[in-house]
């Protein structure tokens, strides 16, 4: 081997991790800056297939990865809260948005791409500004230029005439379009990106180691092969995620054998018609948009199919048994970890549902301490189990996320634990409510009609608190925290006289003694509620709902964070 065909060599291996590189770049920096847009796209699903495949453009556009808008999709519909057929139809319009990135390969072959190269410097400097959505342009910035740097050096080693020579000889012993097809799919898999095969494909088209005509077939295999990820991120979820993988993977499969066809057949005239596109005589712009042209005109075709196709994978792919409290999980899933933005919004979704619940708990498991009831035993078993899964399922979904946030994102994720063991101690008084009303039962005891007056009173202030604390965590507004604090308050003003009141009835013969330490015990778990409500109410001032702890510039009343 002489000197010059290793150099070319190595300058394509280099060429080929530049390129990875600059796409993970781009890809991280885009992600970053469309976060909250993300979250806006997603709250817009519909059961038009039309809006959602213009979602999934939008999406994938932003993002520059239809592997990562199949992975969110997933993820939702794993969580439950995404149709099998919107997320189909976002995955259809994610297929035609992941195009750009072979556009903007393609632009290597202009004039004016060695200035392109400047991006990445300019890149880096503003990355090295401490603001953040600088920063975040400058990641953008830096994965263009490396794009083209990656590109160029690619094209320059193709350029040699050894590895040329080499890639014309494999390439026209193998020159047969199912077998071309085969490497693009396999190549896809192996790299899980179509985008960077297709990368890879441009560049041995710019530097003449490969013929336009093969690399359709090898560009349509890739189109193929990126459903692979897709397929592995639905492995682990619901039932309705592995469906619609397969369905994806299936619609996938038929349209680019189709087209494969198609190409085979009409191959001569199709390469003449790409080439009225070249751009300064090259066949990489007219290999780009080969991949434009096969998804804009195929994927809208394959809407009808989607419902038939929903229905088949319904009686084929059945449902399976889940474990003990796994569909308590309403919001979250693994796969929305690709979108850190996306994954917090879920996250406060889940937050919310696991106080519903725990809420829940605390009314059936007061009502039947003051008019016991068999009847809502197990329903309160079964809440409680549902609280402990999601307690531990946010717990290591937040342990996840935390790595991929950034600074505002660690705060919201400090707030999240904060709230969720909070939330997590409602349920368990709940659940204590519920033992202390059994074991009144089996004594025969119960409280004197004033005692449960007066409980009356003090439930209807705790749970004035829970709506409050609630919608001031959802809406993340401060104005109603001065409120919260005064019936928090007024519940340990309750507890005070409810003590008083009752050995006065103690002593006037109107209570048995025996009920003391039920009630003791009882008034103390409701204070602690007051206390765990008002500290999920403060926790958006202060991740630790301390309110001696404020941030974002709120200057709350001093109290300190009552423990449980």
């Amino acid at each position: 081997m002489n000197d010059a065909l290793l150099k070319a060599i190595m300058y394509l291996l280099v060429g080929v991790v530049v390129l990875l590189v600059g796409m993970r770049f781009m890809s991280g920096g885009l992600k970053k800056i469309a976060g909250k847009g993300l979250r806006r796209f997603f709250k817009k699903t519909a059961n038009s297939p039309f809006i959602g495949m213009g979602l999934g453009v939008l999406i994938t556009v932003l993002i520059q990865s239809s592997d990562a808008t199949a992975a969110l999709v997933i993820g939702f519909i794993n969580a439950g809260v995404m149709t099998m057929f919107q997320g189909l139809s976002i995955m259809l319009g994610g297929y035609i948005g992941t195009t750009i990135t072979g556009i903007i390969a393609s632009f290597s072959s202009l004039p004016i791409s060695v200035y392109l190269l400047s991006l990445a410097f300019i890149g880096m400097v503003m990355m090295f500004i401490n603001n953040e959505k600088v920063k975040n342009i400058g990641e953008i910035l830096c994965g263009l230029g490396l794009i083209f740097f990656g590109l160029a050096v690619m094209k320059d080693a193709f350029g040699n005439a050894d590895i040329r020579a080499f890639c014309v000889n494999m390439f026209s012993t193998i020159n047969f379009p199912i077998l071309l097809f085969v490497i693009g799919v396999i190549l896809t898999a192996l790299a899980q990106s179509s985008s960077a095969v297709t990368g890879i494909v441009i560049a041995m088209v710019g530097g003449g180691a490969l013929d336009l005509g093969p690399a359709l077939f090898i560009a349509l295999g890739a189109t193929l092969g990126t459903v692979t990820t897709t397929l592995l991120a639905s492995l682990n979820g619901s039932v309705e995620g592995k469906r619609t993988a397969i369905i994806a993977f299936t619609l996938r499969a038929l349209t680019s054998i189709v087209a494969m066809i198609i190409t085979w057949v009409l191959l001569p005239y199709i390469v003449s018609f790409l080439r009225l596109m070249q751009i300064n005589g090259s066949d990489e712009f007219p290999l780009a948009m080969y991949t434009v042209i096969y998804n804009v005109i195929f994927m809208p075709l394959l809407i009808p199919l989607l419902k038939p196709m929903i229905k088949l994978s319904e009686k084929v792919i059945k449902d399976k048994s889940k474990t003990a409290y796994s569909g308590a999980v309403r919001y979250i899933d693994d796969n929305l970890l690709k979108s850190p933005d996306v994954a917090l919004m879920q996250t406060r979704k889940e937050i919310l549902h696991m106080f519903d619940l725990s809420f829940k708990n605390y009314k059936l498991g007061l009502a039947k301490i003051v008019s016991y009831t068999p009847d809502t035993s197990k329903e309160i078993v079964n809440t409680e189990g549902e609280v402990d899964y999601l307690n531990q399922r946010l717990t290591d979904f937040l342990i996840k996320l935390a790595p991929n946030v950034q600074r505002e994102g660690e705060i919201k994720i400090g707030t999240f634990f904060h709230v969720i063991n909070d939330i997590e101690r409602i349920g368990d008084h709940g659940f204590n409510f519920h033992t202390t009303a059994e074991e009144l039962n089996t004594e025969d005891l119960s409280f004197s009609d004033a005692a449960k007056e007066e409980l009356a009173d003090l439930d209807k202030t705790i749970r004035q608190m829970f709506l409050l604390s609630r919608s001031t965590f959802q809406s993340k507004n401060p104005s109603s925290l001065s409120q919260l604090r005064e019936l928090e308050e007024s519940v340990h003003q309750m507890k005070q006289s409810f003590y008083q009141h009752h050995y006065e009835r103690v002593l006037k013969d109107e209570c048995s003694q025996k009920m003391t330490p039920y009630l003791s015990t009882l008034i103390v778990e409701l204070e602690r509620v007051a206390d765990h409500l008002t500290n999920i109410g403060y926790s958006i001032v202060s991740p630790t709902g301390d309110e001696d702890e404020p941030v974002f510039n709120y200057k709350p009343v001093k109290k300190a964070r009552r423990k449980n």
